[in-house]
């Protein structure tokens, strides 16, 4: 089968007949069975050909959804009735959910085609997706690097043409990163854009789904999908949903205003070619007639200690209902209520879990609360407050998604300070709730790709699609 790039591609021969919806599935299942990089943990076979001949059948009548023909494939942890999720956790291991992610269902009522659930760092906690109980998922571009994390799954299974998108979730970065590292665009929406019903939580202030893409035109039209108010979700906003899609290209021939931090570009850990290449795009932007200045953002040096506190300890809360009693691993050890706990979760969390679940226990514990957890989130405030006030002068900031390329595999997995860092340029999103997107503008000497990234207000999702789209052109 061709090697697709885009949705639009794939539309046009599925309009010319050059392909159906069951080709197209069957293809891409062929070359998810013949994958080295183990981006897959599974193939949804039997509903995504019973969905593809429905899809058929509806384009025959005329009456298929926007995303018809669009095979996708789904982090493993966001839930999809009577399929298994894990979240890459021998924890849940076996686990099958018994509804399906808003999202899911969105996508599915649009008619969407989910191929199958994708590798992650297990509960969405790394960088480099070594850290799921299934094993690493390698880079496509390099198998002897890291896809990036924790959504490394999602990202490699795009870039190796296994299906045409992917669905990722982003706590501090887990799109982003790994489509930097893939050469992808990733997009993380305003915090409350998209519904967080159906997502195994990690740190639940912090959550959102979000789509990676060959295209900004895919991406948006994805997120246009799987936006919207949910009863399910009290955090997901009631503001009305945009044509994303309808308008990209809202910001051409308008001069607008960009502001880069200082900062990040002084940066000690960020990478002299990327750091050249992104002044190189900011004197390219002010030769177009934007207005692109540096500002200071002195409070850089908190926002990776801020986020590990504050996300920790809301993992601690969210994890602790995988006990071995309820669902999921029980430890054969177990023989009363304490060793069931004891056992299964020891046996059933992998390091890097329950090196977050312990960093988030003693951040509430009594003694601690305020001086860590209280702290964190006046300081989360502070870095919201100065980020608007950018946003009052500014229309988006600019800044490189991470500081180096994909690294090898097993570099920096012994060291959490030095993975944690990876960070460094996409936790400020999060931590704001503003939406981000990474655009893959960079290639490096060493043959990797790298992202250049861009931040909006809150709820400016549609101007930053549209000028990303204009980026991309």
């Amino acid at each position: 089968m061709k090697n697709y790039t885009s949705f639009a591609s794939i539309k046009d021969d599925l309009a010319k007949g050059e392909t159906s919806c069951v080709a197209l599935t069957k293809g891409y299942i062929q070359k998810i069975k013949n994958s080295k990089t183990n981006s897959f943990l599974e193939i949804f076979e039997t509903s995504a050909l019973a969905k593809a001949e429905e899809v058929d059948k509806k384009r025959a009548n005329q009456t298929a959804g926007k995303l018809a023909g669009m095979v996708i494939g789904i982090k493993d942890n966001i839930c999809y009735k009577n399929h298994k999720v894990s979240g890459a956790s021998k924890i849940l291991e076996g686990f099958e959910s018994i509804y399906s992610a808003t999202v899911v269902e969105k996508l599915l009522a649009e008619d969407a085609i989910i191929v199958g659930r994708l590798n992650c760092d297990e509960f969405a906690m790394g960088g480099s997706n070594e850290n799921s109980a299934y094993g690493n998922v390698l880079n496509p571009l390099d198998h002897t690097k890291v896809p990036g994390g924790s959504s490394g799954g999602s990202a490699a299974a795009v870039k190796e043409g296994l299906c045409i998108a992917t669905l990722g979730s982003d706590t501090g970065g887990s799109i982003r990163q790994p489509a930097s590292f893939c050469g992808l665009v990733g997009y993380k929406p305003t915090y409350g854009r998209v519904s967080r019903y159906g997502l195994l939580a990690y740190a639940s202030s912090f959550d959102q789904i979000g789509p990676l893409t060959h295209t900004v035109e895919d991406a948006a039209l994805i997120t246009e999908v799987i936006a919207g108010k949910d009863a399910y979700d009290s955090t997901s906003s009631s503001k009305k949903v945009e044509a994303y899609s309808q308008k990209l290209n809202e910001t051409v021939g308008k001069k607008l205003k960009i502001a880069y931090l200082n900062d990040c570009l002084s940066s000690k850990g960020l990478d002299t070619e990327i750091k050249d290449k992104t002044i190189a795009f900011i004197n390219d932007l002010k030769a177009k007639g934007h207005q692109v200045e540096g500002v200071d953002f002195p409070l850089l040096d908190y926002v990776v200690p801020n986020y590990y506190v504050l996300t920790t300890a809301e993992a601690s809360s969210n994890l602790s209902r995988y006990d071995g009693a309820h669902f999921g691993y029980r430890s054969p050890k177990a023989k009363d209520l304490d060793s069931t706990y004891v056992y299964s979760r020891s046996e059933g969390f992998g390091i890097e879990v329950k090196r977050r679940i312990m960093l988030g226990t003693f951040v509430l514990s009594a003694g601690y609360y305020d001086a860590y957890y209280t702290k964190g989130l006046k300081v989360r405030n502070l870095i919201k407050t100065k980020t608007q006030e950018i946003f009052q002068t500014y229309d988006f900031i600019l800044l490189p998604t991470a500081p180096t390329t994909a690294f090898e595999i097993g570099e920096n997995i012994k060291d959490p300070i030095t993975m944690y860092l990876q960070d460094i340029f996409t936790v400020h999103a999060n931590l704001v709730g503003i939406p981000a997107i990474s655009l893959p503008l960079g290639k490096h000497s060493n043959g990797m790709p790298f992202g250049l990234q861009l931040m909006g207000n809150a709820f400016d999702d549609a101007k930053l699609l549209a000028f990303s789209n204009e980026l991309m052109q």
